[in-house]
Parts: structure tokens; sequence; C-alpha cells
């Protein structure tokens, strides 16, 4: 079989990429620049994991958690059953503007009605890509009407905005920092029992119908953040094949692409037993733990399922077997990262979504908002070639099964055992980016709107995202300093290509 002819900027990418993975130390090209790579290294797995006294154990074990997931073609109609099942006093529905007028919202609220004495109350106030302000009028919704059980309806942001309007109506005296992520809130355990959550996916992307994980923009802050807490997962999750067949050809890509590096991410994190410091009860051992066994089998399914049939609806919205995959996928890469976590592209992708509400302004195609958005799949997606460039050095092996799939062959195939460990990252840089560059994805930083004089903001959004940079290979395993120059050399890195 011949070989397609490389394009001048695919050429002059994986030249670039080649200059910048010479070794574990990412682009130098001296003994002494070895020694300062190391370092910038090092000063950043310091400021990852901070502790307070040495020695620091690092963990031992690993936790799979994941909702009950029900799969098939129209199953949404069950759901009003499952409610009366579980005895349900009084249901708070969740859902946004455009849901709510698609057939999987009202087969949803059919399905409750069909009931006899299962009274359910609205909220279709949700937004995309929820804001500090947003949730707190969830909330302050929920409190009010203090419902039993909790059905969510609607993409990442809807199902994300109902676990923390469960979460606040329990713990009703808190205050919405008192759960946030350390170190931006005081990331408190969560040890009351929620009340019963059923998520029901309209779009296969963020996988939050398998997880603990909720997202919010802090706009205040200019970056995401979230909660990450087993105790938000729902308690089941309906994977309707015919939900997704109303998105936009964008939000499909987009969505996507969410899964792509859900997949990616949680498959290279670092292994859990590099975590630290070890829990000291296990109430205290998070959500995102490093990858496991159990992960790698839902994250590399995910993987190599995504990369099969997201160009294939990209190419045709009325693929309806590529986009029911494409839902499975989105939960299998849930349960993957959802126990093993993700790393840089989504720290990274945190600010450069809550810098452009002040800063560039995009707003990209295909989405019916009425304010700036990159969506966050497309804003994790900005950073990937540089990121998986960084992180190979740290498991060659595991970066060379993900370039296998990407390339289309078997990790056996000639065409990756001839590459050195130390051209891994170079390769998986172009083969991301020639995977990017066939759906059209922005290509790089600049193509959004952002310029080199955004990179330090960008970092300072990057370096708070603890719960992510603790599983960044090379980087969660040591205790210690700020690394803002290295991570200033990723994003520059992601400005174009």
């Amino acid at each position: 079989m011949s070989s397609a002819i490389a394009s001048r900027n695919a050429i002059k990418r994986l030249m670039y990429a080649a200059q910048h993975t010479a070794c574990p130390c990412h682009g130098c090209t001296t003994s002494g620049g070895i020694h300062q790579s190391l370092s910038a290294l090092n000063q950043l797995r310091r400021f990852a994991t901070p502790v307070d006294a040495l020695p620091v154990e690092k963990e031992y074990a690993f936790e799979v958690a994941a909702s009950h997931l029900r799969f098939g073609e129209g199953v949404t109609r069950e759901v009003g059953m499952d409610f009366k099942n579980m005895k349900a006093r009084k249901i708070a529905v969740f859902t946004d503007p455009n849901v709510a007028k698609l057939p999987a919202a009202k087969m949803a609220i059919a399905s409750l009605e069909a009931q006899t004495d299962l009274p359910f109350e609205v909220y279709d106030r949700v937004v995309a890509e929820p804001t500090e302000q947003s949730w707190r009028d969830a909330i302050a919704w929920s409190r009010q009407h203090d419902c039993s059980h909790f059905l969510a309806v609607g993409g990442g942001s809807v199902m994300d905005t109902a676990k923390a309007a469960n979460l606040f109506t329990v713990y009703k005296d808190a205050d919405l920092f008192d759960f946030i992520n350390a170190p931006v809130g005081k990331g408190l355990p969560v040890e009351k029992q929620l009340r019963p959550l059923i998520a029901v996916p309209t779009t296969a992307g963020t996988g939050s119908e398998t997880t603990g994980t909720a997202i919010l923009d802090i706009t205040s802050m200019s970056f995401k953040t979230g909660i990450s807490n087993r105790a938000m997962k729902p308690v089941l999750g309906i994977v309707d094949t015919l939900n997704t067949r109303t998105c936009s050809r964008e939000l499909h890509i987009s969505a996507g692409l969410d899964v792509l590096f859900h997949s990616l991410e949680s498959y290279t994190a670092i292994p859990y037993t590099e975590r630290m410091p070890r829990p000291s009860n296990p109430i205290l051992r998070p959500a995102y733990q490093g990858s496991n066994p159990v992960a790698d089998v839902f994250s590399m399914w995910a993987l190599h399922t995504t990369i099969k049939h997201l160009p294939r609806i990209a190419k045709n919205l009325d693929d309806y077997e590529s986009m029911a995959q494409m839902a499975l996928a989105a939960s299998f890469a849930g349960i993957g990262f959802g126990n093993a976590g993700v790393h840089l592209c989504h720290g990274i992708s945190y600010p450069i979504s809550g810098l452009n509400k002040p800063g560039p302004k995009y707003k990209y195609p295909g989405y019916n908002v009425d304010h700036p958005i990159i969506p966050h799949g497309v804003t994790v997606a900005l950073p990937a070639p540089a990121v998986f460039q960084f992180t190979a050095p740290s498991s060659p092996s595991r970066h060379r099964e993900a370039l296998a799939i990407f390339n289309g062959v078997t990790i056996s195939d000639p065409s990756i055992t001839s590459i050195p460990d130390s051209e891994i990252g170079a390769h998986l840089f172009e083969a991301i980016a020639r995977f990017l560059d066939n759906l059209g994805v922005p290509r790089g930083l600049k193509a959004v709107g952002y310029t080199k004089a955004d990179v330090a903001k960008l970092v300072d959004g990057t370096i708070p995202q603890r719960r992510v940079l603790d599983l960044a290979p090379g980087i969660g395993d040591v205790a210690g300093a700020d690394g803002r120059e290295f991570l200033t050399r990723i994003i520059e890195n992601s400005l174009e290509y």
C-alpha cells in the first residue's frame, strides 16, 4: 500500500516536535540544558502535592466507583417507572432551555406524567458552561422545593448542575466553596448521603452520568474548577442512543473530543501507586486516583472507539451506529477517568475557557448561546499535542500504544516498533494534530484569539488546578514549589501548530 504524501505543515510540525522531545527532560540540547530542565521539572513536581512532613507515604490501593448504567434505544421512557420503584416523594427535573424543547426532555417528562402520584418540578434555567452565579441560582431553587429525588436531562452542564443542587440541598447551610476542590475552595469531604439522582445524557461527551465530578466556571477568578466526590455520582445513568441525534455537527465533535482526552489522559496519568500522600482515612481517598488496571480497560476501549467513530459522525450526521458507539464510549471514558483522573489537558483547559469571556470573547460556531464560548472539548484539545509531547517520556510504552491507535495500526507494526522511545512524543504530537485537523478543530490557541501576551494568565489559571496537576506524569509524585516556567513552555507550544 502506498503512503500518503505529508503536507508541508505536517512536516514542519513533526520537525518542530522532534526538536522538543530529544530526551525525558523535554527539549534540552546540552548537558547544562538537561540539568536546567530537570530542575524545572522537579519544581513543578514539588508544587503539585504539598505536604507538611516527611517521609510521605505513597498510595497502595485504588477504589472503583461508577453509576449503574442502562444502555439502549428509547430507554428514556423507563425513567418514570424507575422513580416510582424508588418511591420518590417529589422529583426535581433539571434541564436547559434548548434541551427542554427536544425529544429527550419531552420523553422524560411524559414518562413521569404516565405514573400516578409522582409529582415533579422542572428547573430549566441551566446554562451551558455553568458559572458560580448559575449554580447558586439552581441551588437556591432546589433548597426551596426540597425534592426527594433528582433527574438531569441534558449534557454535562445539566448533569453537573443537578449534582451541585443535590449536594447543597442536603447541606442546606454550606457555602459553595466549602466543597469546591482545594486550594480554590475548602475541599471538604461529603459525609452525608445525598438524594438519588438519575442522569439522562443528551450528548456523548462528559461521561458525567457515571462520575461524582461537577465543573463550574469561577468567573471572578477566570478559570474553571469543580467538586469531585464519589457521593455525588448518579445512582443510574440512562444512556439512550436516540438522545444525541439532535446534536449539531459541532456539538458532536466537541463532546467527542472530551471523550478522546478523558481516555488518553486517564490512561497516561501517573499510576495510582505513585500518588501521594496516602490518605489517612479511606473517606479522604480522592475520586481521581491515578491510572489503574480497571480504569485502563475502560479508557482504552473508549479511545479505540472514539478514534474510529468520531470522524465518521463528523462526515455523516446520519451515521446512527457511530453515534450509539460514541454514547457508550462517553460512559466508558467516564468510568475510566472517574476512577483514574485526568491531567494537563483538562488543567490547562479551565483557564482557556474562563479567560475567554473577559479576553478573546470567542464564540464557537454551532452553539446556540448568546455569550462567548469555547466548548469544553475544544479547550481540552487545544493544548493536547504539546501536552502529550511532554508526557510521552514518562511512559513511552503507553504513549506508543496511543500512537498506534491514532495511526490505525497494531502496537507490533514496524512503523511503531521502529520509533525510539525518545521520539514517541514527536510522533504522537503529529498524530494528534493530524486527527484534530481532520475534524476542523482550531489550530492552537491563536486560532481562538489568544496571543503570547496571554500565556502568563493562562499559567496563573492552571496552577491552582491541583486535583489534576497531582496526576500529571512527572508532576504528581514529589512535593515542593511552583512550576511556572515549565507550564509556560507547554502553553507557548500550544499557541499554534
